[in-house]
């Protein structure tokens, strides 16, 4: 049991390196697609996947095109606050890939126009903020995927 957690252009290196470490926990594998708003080499990367990184399965992408050519066809769900349907609706399947967008703005509009049945949300009861931390969105759909696939 496993899904395939994308990254598209992340910024922040601590919550990519969060991230690669969820990853690893759920056995799960993490795709990167550049730009990066950091280097991997970056010391806030490598404290916060601590030594695990080594061991993490990692795919890295030159672009959003090289992505979608390369798994295009596969069974892709989208994250984004502009999204209709709550996340605890998807029918999550085993090697799903989950695509989140970058933390400043999130998933691009072509991305977000082009794939409206396949865009989620994770419902927020606060008209005070806009939006969660990347690393904590993930967290909930992969665990919650996880829940119900393990059913």
């Amino acid at each position: 049991m496993a899904f395939n957690i994308v990254l598209i252009e992340p910024e922040i290196p601590n919550n990519t390196g969060n991230i690669g470490r969820l990853a690893l926990a759920t056995g799960s594998t993490l795709h990167l697609v550049k730009p990066f708003g950091f280097e991997l080499s970056d010391s806030r990367l490598k404290r916060a996947g601590l030594d695990y990184w080594q061991h993490l399965e990692v795919h890295m992408y030159e672009s959003k095109a090289e992505f979608f050519n390369t798994h295009g066809d596969k069974n892709l769900v989208y994250f984004s606050s502009h999204g209709k349907q709550e996340h605890w609706s998807i029918e999550f399947k085993n090697s799903m890939f989950l695509v989140f967008g970058k933390e400043s703005v999130g998933l691009s509009k072509e991305i977000i126009e082009s794939n409206p049945s396949q865009l989620y949300k994770i419902p927020l009861f606060s008209k005070h903020i806009r939006s969660l931390n990347l690393a904590n969105s993930v967290g909930i759909v992969v665990y919650e995927g996880l829940k119900t696939i393990r059913q």
